[in-house]
């Protein structure tokens, strides 16, 4: 082609990109879950699309996902590149083999998981579970929940009936009375605790829960986009330090992604505005040991590999 018409064609391929319509870059798919959160966060203030645009490259936001699990599936798909769940929810992925990684983790804080029973149920401690029954989800969190707090108390685990529900199914079987206790974290512990006449049996500290909130970025990802990947990374932990300074803010941003009542703000708020990091041995240790729990309660039929499902971050700034 004559050097002249290679010149028309490069000037209106740029024209045509700047256009309506066209992308102006690469895109990073994050999946996002009604869920308090910092991509939650990112996406309502509009962060994460500012400093995506300043990469080159634009967010787009397949969902909402229900749970952790249906976005890893994607993430194994191939349908999106960035999503938060919980160490649960790794160490399933992990043990399936989907091509994911931690690249930040967020240690729950105390209220913001445990076991819930009715304020006016004659149950005071946890041994008192046994002959009962307790809502939970099945390999997630509320099932680590409920085996780390009778492991804990020496309780046998065939002593507690585990009903398998999703957490709005759980809600509603709480609620009805169709269960004595919901193994649980929040956003349904706040919910539960405002409009179920709920109280909390076992906070995580009882139980001594190594739970956290992670975001997971897939191999793919990580390996061919590192400056969008840390872009990303940058920016949740900029507005995780603003979630922190503005709890109540925070929690009106998370309450208005799930759809909440706005008179839960101060509680959501409170219980998931805490630190978040890049992943540290402790993480690492911590995620091991409850994937430790998962294998010798046969969840997962092997233990993954977590330090080779890390990726180590560092702020930029």
């Amino acid at each position: 082609m004559h050097r002249r018409a290679l010149l028309a064609l490069a000037i209106a391929s740029g024209s045509a990109a700047a256009l309506p319509g066209h992308a102006a870059g690469p895109a990073v798919r994050i999946g996002w879950l009604r869920a308090p959160n910092d991509l939650t966060t990112g996406r309502a203030r509009g962060t994460l699309r500012q400093a995506l645009e300043a990469q080159g490259a634009t967010a787009e936001w397949p969902g909402p996902f229900p749970a952790a699990a249906p976005a890893l599936e994607a993430m194994n798909a191939g349908s999106i590149d960035i999503t938060a769940g919980s160490s649960t929810a790794c160490i399933t992925a992990l043990a399936a083999r989907i091509p994911m990684l931690i690249f930040a983790c967020q240690p729950i804080s105390a209220a913001g998981e445990g076991i819930l029973v009715k304020r006016g149920a004659p149950i005071t401690r946890i041994s008192e579970l046994q002959g009962r029954s307790v809502a939970v989800n099945r390999g997630g969190t509320g099932e680590y929940l409920l085996m780390r707090a009778l492991d804990r108390n020496n309780i046998p685990v065939d002593s507690v009936r585990r009903v398998y529900l999703s957490p709005g199914d759980s809600g509603a079987a709480f609620a009805q009375g169709h269960v004595d206790a919901w193994a649980a974290w929040d956003p349904f512990i706040s919910i539960a605790l405002a409009s179920y006449d709920a109280r909390l049996l076992a906070d995580g500290d009882a139980i001594g829960s190594d739970n956290a909130v992670t975001l997971m970025c897939s191999r793919h990802f990580a390996e061919t986009r590192p400056a969008l990947l840390q872009a990303v990374f940058d920016t949740c932990l900029a507005d995780n330090a603003w979630a922190r300074a503005n709890p109540a803010e925070a929690g009106r941003i998370w309450t208005d992604a799930m759809a909440l009542p706005a008179s839960l703000a101060p509680a959501i708020g409170a219980n998931n505005a805490v630190p978040t990091r890049g992943v540290t041995d402790q993480d690492v240790a911590q995620i091991a040991q409850i994937a430790d729990w998962y294998v010798a309660s046969g969840i997962v039929p092997r233990r993954p590999d977590i330090g080779a499902g890390v990726l180590r971050l560092r702020p930029s700034r």
